[in-house]
């Protein structure tokens, strides 16, 4: 038996995702016999005000909730000062777990989490694994935060990369992240590449099936939905633009489900012009998952293409997931974008072009047969490729001391 640590902000049953992606490791791995606790913050993602308790054991996981200030995301002083007290608390709780030999399992919510976690696992004599859903601050400069690309960003950088020099194995979500960190100066050896994967509760509905639908009182109109953050790295005025320039379209619905300052100032922007076919939701509950994602008919994935590279959006696993096809906006010869033509699971948008939007959309939405067959598609490569299981076994296999079989090359995800 092992004892193992992990790491993050959030945890079950918050709505996030890092909290569902932890919490499905963290069970598979108590369900194997290991003695599994999570650290994380006492609040939370979508309503810092939230206090769940403080200790609880869900499916076999201790998790341990440790004092933060409850500020919020909606302001950048607020957010780093929930940061910074979760570093301060996080840090100490750490040297209190942690024993020699113990496995330590850190995500990057906090951002730079991992100085804090290398320097604890060091004095702890631990095993470091890092959990790498986005990389920053690299993330931070391609988002236009100057500071990030210049001697401050440049030390966090160099501070960031000598503690996943000193892990054990750094766990990046595509081949792109990988390159990104071999570029500096990471040895491959050092990196897995083990993606994301869907709740396993997502499952297609059709239309008639879907109690969620028939009380949004939808009917035959086409529905484009969005789940999940509207943030800064999902071209939150792309998608207001798009929204609004297709408003008119007869027979089409929008339904967004989620929050974020995105999303906030979409919605004073659809009230204040009155439009009646855009509909806003807050966050689902985890059991309700597959009625949500499978209300609409098409799902809008958006990312900035500055960002490529450097982030996944974790709803494309669910949007495959329900047997939904992807309205991609981002890099238009991206990592995404590839796939998404490759897979023949969506259409793209080119993010330069917003001019072709509406005509690029009415054609798309002319056949509603090919949608329902892209939708197909996605939920069998889904199935195939980011099911569960497969990456939960290959998490076992790295924290088990044998990495080399989640060590993933791009041919290898690719074929």
């Amino acid at each position: 038996m092992t004892r193992i640590l992990l790491l993050n902000r959030f945890a079950p049953p918050d709505p996030s995702p890092t909290a569902r992606l932890l919490g499905d490791l963290a069970a598979r791995l108590a369900a194997a016999g290991h003695a599994v606790t999570v650290l994380a913050g006492r609040l939370g993602y979508d309503d810092p005000k939230t206090r769940p308790a403080a200790t609880e054991i869900r499916r076999g996981v201790r998790i341990r909730r440790l004092p933060t200030t409850r500020f919020g995301r909606r302001r950048l002083l607020g957010r780093a000062a929930d940061y910074a007290s979760f570093y301060t608390t996080a840090f100490f709780a750490m040297l209190t777990e942690l024993r020699p030999g113990d496995v330590l399992v850190v995500k990057t919510d906090p951002p730079l989490l991992c100085l804090s976690a290398a320097l604890a696992a060091r004095l702890r004599a631990a095993r470091l694994v890092t959990w790498n859903q986005d990389l920053f601050p690299e993330a931070a400069e391609a988002l236009g935060l100057r500071w990030a690309g210049g001697p401050i960003g440049s030390t966090l950088r160099r501070l960031r990369n000598r503690a996943l020099c000193r892990a054990e194995s750094n766990v990046v979500l595509s081949p792109a992240m990988a390159r990104h960190l071999e570029a500096e100066g990471i040895p491959r050896e050092l990196l897995a590449v083990i993606p994301n994967w869907p709740d396993k509760a997502v499952r297609p509905l059709p239309a008639t099936a879907n109690p969620l639908r028939r009380r949004l009182g939808f009917g035959e109109d086409c529905v484009i939905g969005y789940s999940g953050n509207l943030g800064r790295a999902h071209l939150a005025d792309a998608v207001t633009r798009l929204v609004l320039d297709t408003a008119e379209l007869p027979g089409l619905r929008w339904l967004f489900t989620g929050g974020g300052a995105g999303m906030e100032r979409l919605r004073r922007e659809v009230e204040r012009r009155r439009l009646a076919n855009v509909t806003f939701l807050p966050y689902q509950p985890r059991e309700r998952l597959a009625e949500s994602l499978s209300v609409p008919d098409l799902h809008l994935v958006s990312q900035d293409p500055a960002c490529e590279g450097l982030l996944l959006p974790s709803k494309l696993y669910g949007v495959m997931a329900a047997g939904r096809p992807v309205l991609f906006l981002g890099a238009k010869e991206g990592e995404i974008a590839r796939d998404i033509r490759r897979w023949g699971i969506g259409c793209c948008l080119d993010v330069a072009r917003p001019e072709s939007w509406r005509a690029e959309l009415q054609r798309i939405l002319r056949d509603r047969g090919e949608l329902a067959r892209m939708g197909e598609r996605a939920h069998r490569i889904c199935a195939r490729r980011f099911a569960p299981e497969h990456a939960l076994a290959r998490w076992e296999e790295l924290l088990a001391g044998r990495p080399a079989a989640p060590r993933t090359t791009e041919a290898e995800l690719v074929a």
